[in-house]
């Protein structure tokens, strides 16, 4: 993970401080980044220089591709990422759209699953689309899924940071690339960035191809202020590890799989070395 460590000392060395009307704090950003990683090789890009919570990090992207809409039901498989800002955020709480305690409103899996469609176009459902042509050895060069609708922005708590993901196939081998808008570099990429080989990985299996390359591509990349002081302090200067590598249930064949019985069991991270575990206050 030196490229974490080295887009990170960039943030500290080029950074330009910006205000954030909507969380109130400042952040040191820098625009354009972009992670690489061979998954081949066996290996996935998991943060060393801290302990990463990888399994909630798992759950989240599961609970995206069951489509989910409720804190309450990614609490249930295991990931708190979206208490916050379900139940905390004050123009979510003030939204007439919101439906209550724990809604998220219509934003990441949601659109994912459902994308609306227009007049009487039934909504679709992108991530099915990719895993049926995959799964038959198309690529229409357009195996995309956006969890990003611009005019719905308003009925979510949060647009969505990582917002598209796009495959590809050549031969058996598939590729993804992932962007994402907006960074928060000391808690949400490391997480996001596992992400990324996670779904690229659990699509090869569903649709019988092998994991490639990914590339995970950042727009605006910051630190808030409240971070800055700890990760310069704490993790910048920490030598990354080796990779591990992570176990999939071979069982997990088909995306009614991911959808009905699928749980954290069925994933293990095996030789996970990491430095003493790092904490960050949470901006939301």
């Amino acid at each position: 993970m030196k490229a974490y460590i080295d887009i990170g000392k960039q943030i500290l060395d080029e950074g330009v401080w910006l205000e954030n009307a909507r969380t109130g704090q400042k952040t040191l950003t820098i625009i354009g980044a972009t992670f690489e990683h061979d998954l081949s090789d066996g290996t996935v890009p998991v943060v060393t220089t801290k302990k990463l919570f990888w399994k909630s990090a798992i759950a989240e992207m599961l609970g995206y591709i069951r489509g989910y809409s409720s804190a309450a039901q990614f609490r249930a498989i295991g990931c708190n990422t979206w208490n916050a800002n379900a139940n905390d955020n004050q123009a979510w709480l003030d939204n007439p759209h919101r439906k209550g305690e724990d809604d998220m409103g219509m934003c990441y899996g949601v659109i994912g699953r459902a994308f609306p469609g227009i007049e009487d176009d039934e909504p679709l459902d992108q991530y099915k689309k990719i895993v049926t042509d995959l799964s038959k050895g198309v690529d229409d060069r357009r195996e995309i899924m956006t969890f990003n609708h611009p005019n719905l922005i308003h009925r979510a708590c949060l647009p969505a940071c990582m917002h598209t993901h796009h495959f590809n196939l050549l031969g058996d081998d598939l590729y993804l690339e992932s962007y994402q808008r907006s960074s928060d570099y000391a808690l949400g990429q490391p997480f996001n960035h596992f992400q990324v080989a996670f779904l690229l990985l659990i699509t090869a299996q569903i649709t019988g191809k092998k994991a490639k390359k990914m590339r995970h591509h950042l727009s605006n990349v910051h630190l808030y202020e409240n971070q800055v002081e700890i990760f310069k302090n704490q993790q910048v200067d920490r030598e990354p590890l080796a990779l591990p590598s992570l176990k999939i249930n071979p069982e997990i064949k088909t995306l009614e799989d991911l959808e009905t019985w699928v749980t954290m069991d069925d994933f293990e991270l095996l030789d996970y070395q990491h430095h003493d575990p790092v904490k960050y206050p949470f901006t939301v």
